[in-house]
């Protein structure tokens, strides 16, 4: 109920105040916060408390009551400084970087944001939502500190991580101060995987023992020469002999390595994404070595976590 309340008056009031519309583009990091750009409004219960102290100030003067007219002075003044204290929380707080590791589309993908804090107390008790997500922290007195925060994923490629919300209601929950965050940073969503997806390809006969790398560190053979073949790769006795410039050749043979084909698969362009996706995660926990050919490159062969890494990253940034 206090969220939906706090949401409506917020659509309303970046409808009517510009001050509140300026941060909604996106900011080169690192973003750091002021006091111009810290708001503060009331809780429910600080609303409450606020019908609580005028009826007390009005009791005290209506029976001339001195000592409930001090109390009632000396709770306004502790409340006035606690909106100090409630704007200080965000006040001279820094957000340095956006990191995250990639996670497949339709997953959460956890975001980490590196705060920076100084010229201050320790922070405790702020909120970091975003729509749905939200997490709790705290922040030293001075130093470096970190959010998690989990969002969901959509689509593959590169996701703008969009706009927070950094808040806190500290110390009293009176007053509730908050400042909007929207930096320039992306992170990286792979595609994801197709479900009951066929198994590994077994390789084309055609391939095996055909295809070679170039260049490579076993002997080939002789070729023409071309400009730009490096001078000690000349073969100079058989160039004498057949009257024409001869170059040594280098090659390593591929036959080993799995094919992974993207003009091989005659489906829709996402699914091959999607089932080149299920390839190269099933190759590297069965630690095959493999090859992925696309539209406009080759990579491999390779294995292992971080070739496969490479492989989900290209399928991902694919247009």
């Amino acid at each position: 109920m206090l969220a939906t309340w706090r949401d409506d008056l917020m659509r309303y009031a970046e409808r009517r105040l510009p001050a509140l519309t300026r941060y909604r583009q996106a900011e080169p990091l690192p973003i750091r916060l002021h006091a111009r750009r810290v708001y503060i409004l009331p809780t429910r219960f600080g609303l409450m408390f606020a019908v609580l102290l005028v009826a007390m100030l009005i009791g005290a003067l209506n029976f001339n009551n001195n000592p409930a007219l001090l109390l009632a002075l000396l709770v306004a003044s502790t409340t006035m400084i606690s909106f100090h204290h409630n704007v200080g929380q965000l006040n001279r707080i820094e957000l340095r970087g956006v990191s995250a590791d990639p996670v497949h589309a339709g997953q959460h993908i956890r975001l980490r944001l590196h705060f920076h804090a100084d010229q201050g107390a320790e922070r405790p008790a702020l909120v970091l939502d975003q729509n749905a997500s939200n997490t709790r922290f705290s922040l030293p007195g001075e130093g470096d500190g970190e959010a998690a925060l989990d969002v969901p994923t959509t689509r593959r490629g590169r996701l703008s991580v969009g706009r927070f919300r950094l808040w806190t209601e500290y110390p009293f929950g009176i007053t509730w101060a908050w400042s909007v965050l929207h930096p320039e940073a992306q992170v990286l969503v792979y595609p994801a995987p197709e479900t009951n997806a066929p198994p590994l390809p077994i390789g084309d006969p055609r391939e095996q023992g055909s295809r070679l790398r170039f260049p490579g560190d076993d002997w080939h053979g002789l070729r023409e020469h071309r400009p730009g073949d490096p001078p000690k790769h000349i073969a100079w006795k058989p160039s004498a002999r057949q009257e024409r410039l001869l170059v040594k050749e280098f090659a390593d043979p591929q036959s080993q390595a799995l094919l992974l084909d993207w003009h091989a698969l005659p489906i829709e362009r996402e699914a091959r994404i999607s089932r080149l996706t299920r390839w190269v995660i099933d190759a590297r926990e069965r630690q095959v070595p493999f090859r992925l050919r696309l539209p406009d490159a080759e990579l491999g062969p390779g294995h292992g976590p971080a070739f496969a890494a490479q492989c989900l990253r290209e399928l991902a940034l694919l247009p």
